[in-house]
């Protein structure tokens, strides 16, 4: 699947927009729309309830976005967070050095008499087997030689700019936590090994920001600082290097249980040459994006480098007190790192199918019953019918107490089925007119609606009344589509 398809679902059904799109846009930068706000909202929720509710371990953070100029200093984003640069004296635009060979490449061939061909990264002209040396977007500029370029975002804080502190936006979650290890351990007096989770913004000035959400310039990250004491034994193994294999499994599953499939999800462990200075060993887990096997969660060692850079910068001691050996310790870090944006990108991709029904395209997103944006559509069959309609207004406002429902009278009923599978509805609620009765007939209603469920298209005959315990049960309770099915009478459609 190619992500054109997913940026064009996006777009059309309001999950994401190019940000200032009327002027124009600005690159890598994203709106989430009405759709995309509750996915993404969901996401950070079910990672909040289960590493922090679920956890008598675990507490929560929100630092601020801008801290002391010192923080950055010390955690070493001012001398080390930086990529290697070069310009193109043609075209003027930048790229890292580091990524030039995988870059496909533009080639004026002269054994074809200057035809222009686009080259896969790293590989040679086929016709006159000349390598990339120029420009890969122009192909005629020469680049400049590397220079190291800091990501971070550099502002001011003050009334006057040229009296003002320069300070930066964080590049990442992870130092307000450290900085606020003594605040948390003295607040909730927590024994080791504990956690500190927090979800947050963070801004990276990225050479080369793109592939939609994947890589921008303003981001959302989910991290935890997982804090192990350095003197303990499992097993005969140091305690950070179990903890550290148990998040990486942890994590893994995660992804798994809400939707995304095995096959689509590797681990990559860090050779030792591209390891940060700060890590023991890190794993990525990888997920197959449409432009291929990328990152999406990184679980480091970090060993306790940050807490001891904050100490002897501040002067303020960053230890816990080990009761049983009577000593101070610095604690050592496991830190799983994810993308808010990533995962969103992650589930969507997932998600994302086609099939043919009677002859049709159905295209649906299979998204786990707790990242849908909306879980329940209710959808009135005829809408020139004033009872019809009442009912599923009130229906709908019913519902819409417990979970994020809908209302729609906008088509017939075969399309308003198709528009909510295609963002991810698992359950529709349709009102008919078997549902009220016809009072020109004489006809009573059976106060009974139809549910339909999403991904076996299959639908049950429900009493309005009993429309809340169902839901509670499929949407709240994990009891499976089948076992509700199975208690109330099939309709064929």
């Amino acid at each position: 699947m190619k992500l054109d398809v997913i940026v064009s679902l996006c777009k059309r059904r309001g999950f994401i927009f190019q940000s200032s799109e009327i002027y124009g846009g600005i690159a890598s930068c994203w709106d989430y729309g009405p759709l995309g706000v509750e996915l993404k909202n969901n996401v950070k929720r079910v990672w909040w309830r289960d590493n922090v509710y679920l956890r008598p371990d675990m507490v929560g953070l929100d630092a601020a976005i801008l801290m002391h100029p010192k923080v950055w200093k010390a955690s070493g984003h001012l001398d080390h967070f930086t990529d290697p640069m070069v310009d193109c004296k043609a075209c003027r635009r930048r790229f890292r050095a580091d990524q030039l060979d995988a870059t496909p490449w533009i080639h004026y061939c002269p054994a074809t008499k200057g035809n222009k061909f686009e080259i896969p990264g790293g590989e040679p002209c086929t016709h006159c087997g000349a390598r990339r040396t120029l420009c890969p977007a122009c192909g005629k500029g020469e680049l400049t030689p590397p220079r190291q370029f800091n990501l971070m975002f550099k502002t001011f804080m003050g009334p006057v700019e040229e009296d003002a502190a320069v300070t930066y936006l964080r590049p990442e979650t992870a130092q307000g936590i450290f900085v606020n290890f003594d605040n948390v351990l003295q607040a909730t007096r927590l024994k080791l090994p504990f956690g500190i989770a927090q979800i947050g913004k963070s801004f990276r000035n990225e050479i080369t920001p793109g592939n939609f959400i994947f890589r921008t310039h303003e981001f959302e990250q989910m991290e935890i600082e997982y804090f192990v004491n350095p003197s303990d034994v499992i097993d005969g193994r140091p305690a950070d290097e179990v903890w550290h294999e148990r998040w990486i499994q942890e994590r893994l599953a995660w992804y798994e249980r809400y939707g995304i499939r095995r096959e689509h999800l590797r681990l990559r462990e860090h050779e030792k040459d591209e390891l940060a200075h700060y890590a023991k060993r890190t794993a990525d887990i990888e997920y197959e994006f449409p432009m291929g096997w990328s990152e999406l969660e990184g679980i480091a060692n970090r060993t306790d480098f940050d807490l001891k850079q904050h100490s002897e910068a501040s002067g303020k001691s960053l230890t816990y007190f080990d009761e049983e050996r009577k000593t101070h310790v610095v604690p050592y870090v496991i830190e799983p790192s994810a993308g808010a944006d990533r995962s969103v990108l992650a589930f969507l991709v997932d998600a994302y199918r086609e099939e043919e029904v009677r002859g049709e395209k159905r295209v649906l997103l299979r998204l786990h019953a707790d990242l849908a944006p909306v879980k329940i559509a209710v959808l009135p069959l005829l809408k020139k019918r004033d009872a019809i309609v009442a009912t599923a207004r009130e229906i709908q406002r019913r519902l819409a107490r417990r979970w994020v429902s809908a209302y729609d009278d906008t088509a017939a009923i075969g399309r308003l089925y198709r528009r909510q599978d295609e963002v991810g509805t698992p359950y529709c609620v349709t009102v008919d007119v078997q549902t009220v009765g016809d009072t020109e007939r004489g006809e009573v209603g059976d106060g009974k609606v139809t549910i339909r469920e999403r991904d076996s298209m299959e639908q049950i005959r429900v009493p309005i009344t009993e429309l809340e315990t169902v839901f509670r049960e499929l949407l709240t309770d994990g009891v499976g589509w089948s076992a509700v099915r199975a208690r109330y009478p099939a309709v064929t459609s």
